[in-house]
């Protein structure tokens, strides 16, 4: 397996620290509002990601911060005249439902900042012992001019970085660049005791410090979205690597493409952010994913009702070929097409191995796809189970085939049959009816010679 490294421009052989076992961090959000498609993006393909190494037979541990203190969340808090750990404990919550909703749930541990005060405190004493960082009137600062490196990750010079900073007002620091670990308190803020007096953590240190704890100096892989690369990832580094002397402190650095709506920028001043939430009263949570893991997730990816209609007719063709495949009376014979479908699997694995080229295992899945409808009514009982266990493999990793709800499914049972003595009585206007009503509630029935076969869509 290789993975394009961000650090080094290049794809790099897989190689874990501690062999079988791998660790996992990734930037969670900042909880201030509801998620969006972008953040949708971003943590599905990690989930993706972390559910094939699972797949392959690593033990994968997971980990995500939660920013749940922070400027914007301040604002917001004193906008509203309500507590900031209000708004943060309302739209961390919320996070978790959108996840849940996605089936996001390869993450091991989600963990919030205010929870590592200690761990960032300590952190920020050992960078200022070993004079990497300083006080000032308002807080304590990471001096870059002591990191030559700094700008590694962004491909930047430190010149240019300190030729480039804008302005900034505070006198008090050395560089304009340099960035802040300890935010001192001011009025209408949380805060917390310091060495240093009252105040907060600053953002980039919530996440080496979190990370340290859990995982020590070094680890596997990194990830976020790639608007994170500068200035937050590459903070990071400089802290880690400063205050452990320890190079580097990850392995592989994995970054998402920017998520665009209409060949624009989402963005609240666009006007045309879609939140999670939203689109998925309109679109199945496998649909969503389907569409987001069918361009690489290095690649941009632009949204619209249109691309979105596109994908979901390819996604369609899936979900109704498992399902046919599910409710097929196969053959008591000896198997025929075990070893084509083996090829198949090895294909998917392939373009999973080659820097999780998840559009490329989409083509083979439709291929895969057209190769069992063709097939499907000479399959012997073990090609189908080989068939569908591949199948309920690619749905483990990418989640794209609709869940299924017991009590719900009973339900359909019901209408079905309603429908099936409709028809015996010819009253074709009540089938129909029952056919309709069902589709437009997301279930579509086909009728085929094993009988009627239904389906989310």
């Amino acid at each position: 397996m290789k993975l394009y490294d961000t650090l080094n421009r290049e794809k790099k052989e897989f190689k874990p620290i501690y062999g079988k076992r791998v660790n996992i961090f990734v930037c969670g959000p900042t909880v201030y509002d509801y998620s969006h498609i972008g953040h949708a993006r971003t943590y599905i393909f990690f989930d993706t990601f972390s559910e094939y190494l699972r797949y392959k037979g690593y033990e994968v541990f997971y980990l995500q911060n939660i920013t749940d203190v922070d400027d914007k969340i301040i604002k917001k808090a004193n906008d509203l005249g309500v507590d900031p750990f209000e708004i943060s404990k309302k739209y961390y919550n919320e996070y978790i439902q959108d996840m849940l909703k996605l089936r996001v749930n390869g993450v091991n541990l989600y963990a919030p900042a205010t929870f590592y005060i200690n761990e960032i405190i300590d952190q920020v004493k050992r960078l200022l012992e070993k004079g990497y960082a300083y006080v000032t009137n308002d807080g304590v600062y990471f001096d870059i001019s002591k990191f030559p490196e700094y700008g590694k990750l962004s491909h930047q010079s430190l010149d240019s970085i300190k030729a480039g900073a804008r302005v900034d007002i505070n006198e008090n620091k050395k560089n304009p660049a340099d960035f802040a670990l300890w935010k001192k308190r001011k009025e209408g803020e949380p805060f917390w005791p310091s060495p240093w007096g009252d105040g907060r953590p600053g953002w980039h240190i919530e996440d080496t410090a979190i990370t340290e704890f859990h995982f020590g100096p070094q680890y596997d892989v990194h990830g976020g979205g790639s608007d994170l690369i500068f200035p937050h990832h590459e903070c990071e580094i400089a802290q880690m690597e400063s205050v452990s002397g320890k190079k580097p402190m990850v392995n592989y650095w994995l970054h998402t493409g920017l998520l665009t709506v209409r060949q624009e920028r989402m963005g609240k001043s666009m006007g045309n952010v879609i939140n999670i939430r939203e689109i998925l009263k309109e679109v199945r949570p496998e649909l969503l994913r389907f569409f987001l893991l069918s361009s690489h997730y290095r690649s941009p990816v632009d949204y619209s009702p249109e691309s979105l209609d596109l994908a979901k007719q390819s996604w369609e063709k899936i979900v109704i070929s498992h399902s046919k495949l599910k409710s097929l009376n196969a053959k008591e014979s000896e198997p025929v097409f075990v070893a084509e479908i083996n090829r198949f699997r090895k294909e998917f694995e392939n373009a999973m191995d080659d820097d999780m080229n998840t559009p490329l295992a989409i083509s083979v899945i439709q291929s895969f796809i057209a190769f069992v409808n063709k097939n499907m009514e000479k399959f012997s009982n073990l090609d189908k189970e080989s068939a569908l266990t591949f199948l309920e493999d690619i749905d483990r990793i990418m989640k794209i085939l609709p869940r299924n709800d017991s009590s719900v499914e009973k339900f359909i049972e019901i209408l079905l049959d309603t429908r099936k003595l409709t028809k015996e009585k010819k009253l074709f206007e009540i089938s129909d009816y029952i056919r309709l009503k069902l589709r437009e509630n997301g279930i579509a029935v086909e009728d085929t010679s094993e009988g009627q076969i239904w389906y989310r869509i």
